[in-house]
Order: C-alpha cells, then structure tokens, then sequence
C-alpha cells in the first residue's frame, strides 16, 4: 500500500497570500493607522513608558541585587552588550547614586502610581481609538493596575529568556521563544484595557502581527541599540542614554500601533468572510490589473519624457489648456 501524499494547491495559496496584499486592504489599513493618528500615539506611548518605567527601574535595581545578583542597569548593560560611554550613562540614569536612600515617601509613591496609570490609559486609548470604543478614563484604573502586574511578569520572563539563549549577535533563539508569550500578553492586553469589550478571539490577529513585529524589531534592535547608546552618550553625555531609551521606545511602539490598526483591520476582514462577504478573485485581480496598468503607464510616459529630454525636443504644449485673454501675446 503506497501513501500519497495531499498535493498542494499553489494557486489556492497564492490568491490566498496576495489576497491581504490587495490595494483596498492595504489603503484601509494606513487609513487605520492614520486616523488614530499612529505616529503621535506611538511619540506619547513612548514618553510615558519612559517616565513610568525609569522610576520603576530604579526601585527596582535596589531589589534586583539581592534577588538575582545584577541591579537593572547592568541587566540591560549585559542585554545589549554595551561598553563604554554608553554603558557608563545608564548606570548613572538607571543606578541610584551610592550611599542613596531608595525608599520613597507616600508622595513620591502617589506620584509613581500616576505615572504608570498614565502610560496604562496612554495604552488603552489606542485600544478604544483603534477598535472605535468608548473610552473609560480612570474608571477603568483596576484594570489598568492588573495590566502593569502582567507588563512586569512579561518583563521578567523576557529577561530570563535573553539572559538565557541569547548566544548570538541578533538574539534569533531568544526572540523566536518569546513570539508566543508576546501573542498571550498583547492579546491579554487588549481583552484587560478595553474591560472585556473585545472578544478576544478578535484580539487574536493583533497578537499574531504584533509578536511577529516585536521578534523582528528585538533582533534589529540587538544590532542597532549598542550603536545608538554609544553615540548618543558620547555626543550628549548621560542625557544621551535617556534619548537613546526613547528613541527605542519610540520604535517599538511604532510596531505596536501599526500592529492593532492592521490587526483590526484583518479581523474585520475575517469577519466579512464568515458573513459571505468576500470579494471574488477576478475582484482582486481587477484591482491589482488596475494598480500594475497605472504604474506601467507612469513608468511609460517618464521613460518618454527622459527620451525626450535628451534627445533636446521641447515639452509638449497640453491640449485644451485654456489661455487667458488678458496676457498679451509678447507676455
């Protein structure tokens, strides 16, 4: 008895790959990204992620020591293999000064509970704008607190990870093994901040488009992140590590607003296609034919401009240009 084996239908696959590359997906998702104006949350995600998490670093490298041997600044030191100016500068930002008290007062607490809340709501803003919800404020503070606790533990495990596997430059081993818990977190992120009003399996593509960017950016980031603290420290000295963190920041939430406006958009794909709602092929086709004539038809007529340009021939004069009667006929 022979077994077969199941052959694969190459045109099923490709229709089904180009059909999230078509031009009405495509424009609908930057639409997406633009209308929660993606840039500028991604610049307010990372200022806040950054006010919140450098006091929390700082209590935290008092803790750290006596838990795992390394305060936080050698541990992200170790993470990017920085040496140098740079990794001078995030001791001074990220380590307290020696012989400093680190307890804080109820104050300096108070003020740290407003910082983190403000990066959480920064968060689930982006949430509510991205799938057109109602915002909920600090009524949704509880929730926001729980989000902060799971932030810390997906930190933590990240951290474990990287300290663990990553034998090589670009951190491939490491990244690849955090894929799925970034899928659980960023899904659970979007199910606790919105207060269970999206379904999670609707969170589902966010989570999936968003580890995948995530697991790309770290493996950048290994290469590029050394280069940016040491340039930055040697140009503007400890300030530079802060630029540096932020402009870290600033990618990586990039990544994660770019990832819920075409997550969201792919589940409400989805969700037409279970409805019955799926445009047929030839209508994909129609609008790839019509992108590729337009593009062909553009290089054409650039080609034939160069052409003429050498060849020394003036412009053509359009028809149908209509010519004002005031101008003379010297002017």
């Amino acid at each position: 008895m022979t077994l077969t084996r199941p052959r694969i239908d190459r045109e099923r696959v490709l229709r089904t790959l180009t059909f999230w590359l078509r031009p009405a997906f495509v424009l609908r998702a930057i639409n997406r990204f633009q209308r929660v104006a993606g840039f500028d949350r991604a610049v307010a995600l990372a200022s806040s992620a950054l006010t919140a998490l450098i006091p929390l670093t700082i209590i935290a490298g008092a803790i750290l020591p006596d838990i795992g041997g390394k305060d936080a600044a050698q541990r992200l030191i170790d993470r990017y293999d920085l040496t140098g100016g740079g990794a001078e500068a995030v001791r001074d930002v990220l380590s307290p000064a020696a012989g400093t008290d680190t307890d804080i007062s109820v104050f300096g607490f108070l003020l740290l509970i407003v910082a983190v809340l403000s990066f959480t709501r920064g968060v689930q803003r982006m949430f509510e704008q991205t799938w057109e919800l109602k915002p909920l404020s600090v009524r949704n503070t509880v929730n926001g607190l729980i989000w902060v606790l799971g932030l810390s533990l997906y930190s933590f495990v990240s951290g474990v990870i990287h300290a663990s596997f990553d034998e090589t430059r670009l951190e491939l081993g490491a990244n690849l093994l955090m894929t799925p818990f970034s899928l659980v977190f960023l899904v659970w992120s979007g199910y606790v901040l919105t207060a269970k009003r999206i379904p999670w399996r609707e969170l589902i593509p966010f989570g999936l488009i968003g580890a995948a960017g995530l697991a790309v950016y770290s493996t950048g980031a290994a290469v590029y992140v050394p280069h940016l603290f040491s340039s930055y420290a040697t140009r503007y000295g400890v300030i530079g590590a802060v630029f540096a963190m932020i402009s870290s920041l600033f990618c990586m939430m990039v990544v994660v607003v770019a990832s819920s406006s075409v997550g969201r958009e792919v589940s409400e794909e989805l969700r037409r296609i279970r409805e019955g709602e799926r445009p047929p092929d030839d209508e994909i086709r129609q609008e790839w034919d019509a992108i590729l004539a337009e593009a062909r038809s553009r290089l054409d007529a650039f080609r034939e401009q160069i052409d003429r340009r050498r060849r020394g021939e003036p412009e053509p004069v359009q028809q149908g240009a209509a010519r004002d009667p005031r101008v003379g006929p010297g002017e």
